[in-house]
């Protein structure tokens, strides 16, 4: 089995990454920290940790959320689990108690529960939100779809 290493990446390198590989959304808008997976050299995977979008979860400095996951269809089998587990690592590491990430109810959460996570809460689709607070905001289509709330404390 091929042997993963973190990457070290810049906010602007992983959101180029998420733009060309991510299959259902956009690259996140902000992040605390982010890195990627490589093998032998090769780029395969990236993540991007940021602060919650839940304003319940948000009131306490200590919860990070995995804002995006992506990984090349090629990538070696648990590079979504490498990179979930290291983020949570890393989270700790630095004094953070709890880290959340949301999967769409269709997906499996294989990875998640791959890598020591746990299913918090399933989570019903809601209505767009419609944004006139923010003109020319496109709501991505998934924000539509019912969800699964994933954590690790």
């Amino acid at each position: 089995m091929p042997k993963l290493a973190a990457l070290p990446m810049t906010l602007r390198e992983v959101s180029a990454v998420i733009g060309r590989w991510h299959r259902h959304n956009r690259p996140a808008r902000g992040w605390r920290w982010g890195f990627g997976a490589e093998v032998d050299g090769s780029l395969v995977g990236v993540v991007v940790v940021g602060r919650p979008t839940s304003r319940v979860l948000q009131a306490d400095v200590r919860v990070a959320e995995v804002t995006r996951l992506c990984v090349l269809p090629d990538a070696p089998k648990g590079t979504c689990s490498f990179l979930y587990a290291a983020a949570w690592r890393a989270w700790s590491a630095m004094g953070g108690a709890r880290i959340v990430t949301y999967t769409l109810q269709s997906e499996s959460g294989a990875s998640l529960r791959g890598a020591g996570w746990v299913e918090e809460e399933r989570l019903e689709a809601r209505a767009a939100a419609g944004w006139k607070s923010r003109p020319g905001r496109v709501e991505q289509a998934v924000v539509a779809e019912a969800k699964i709330r994933w954590g690790r404390w």
